[in-house]
């Protein structure tokens, strides 16, 4: 019955989402058009449901050949490789925007695990990489919302980051994901959602712990 009502509700949501969201997609695609290097989409190979592949979409808010320059496929804060109008983007979240194509087309969903590259997926161990994608990756999610400053986060290590991100991010964001595989349900779901459009205006907020106090204890040394 969840499942059912999930995905009614993720193609019901998806398409009133995209109906009210395209009077300010046409002023970004403009803008995107008009700025850095002109590319408008990002296409970007993810980790699906049971571990297959699928192209995740998002507006495009780095330069084209940004996995071969600077930090990689790691994002830093005040990163010189994202546009100006992709700071914009990043910050606001609006860059996920596209992304309700995937969730319509059943590829995502609006709340599940984080669907990963294929390099931070391999970064789990193999008992989480066996068992995090069994949910449909979504939008948002437990693990979405406690790193949304993942670019924060790694900036302030002294660690190098790809050490750093195997060391605490990627670990904790697995048992969270994991966390989310024996917890999910509607109401829980329903709280992801609303604790997701919380935080983009109050980003500090740590009512996440109050409503899910139940949650994987954070590792020591990672602060977030």
């Amino acid at each position: 019955m969840y499942f059912t009502l999930k995905r009614f509700f993720d193609v019901v949501m998806s398409l009133i989402l995209i109906i009210i969201c395209l009077p300010f997609v046409i002023p970004i695609i403009i803008a995107l058009k008009l700025s850095g290097e002109g590319h408008i989409w990002y296409f970007q190979e993810r980790v699906g449901y049971k571990n297959s592949s699928f192209y995740i979409w998002k507006f495009a808010t780095m330069l084209k050949d940004s996995p071969n320059i600077g930090a990689g496929k790691f994002t830093l804060m005040n990163d010189p490789r994202v546009t100006t109008v992709g700071k914009f983007l990043r910050k606001s979240k609006i860059n996920e925007i596209p992304q309700l194509i995937n969730v319509l087309l059943g590829n995502m969903s609006l709340v599940g695990p984080r669907p990963q590259i294929k390099a931070y997926f391999d970064l789990y161990p193999k008992n989480m990489q066996a068992h995090i994608y069994n949910s449909i990756p979504g939008m948002t999610g437990i693990g979405s919302i406690v790193f949304r400053n993942e670019e924060k986060i790694l900036s302030k290590s002294d660690l190098p980051i790809k050490e750093f991100h195997a060391r605490y991010i990627t670990p904790y964001k697995g048992e969270l994901e994991l966390w989310y595989n024996q917890n999910k349900s509607f109401w829980t779901d329903t709280k992801i959602l609303i604790l997701t459009i919380w935080k983009v205006f109050l980003p500090d907020s740590q009512i996440l712990y109050h409503w899910f106090p139940c949650l994987p204890e954070k590792p020591e040394g990672l602060h977030l």
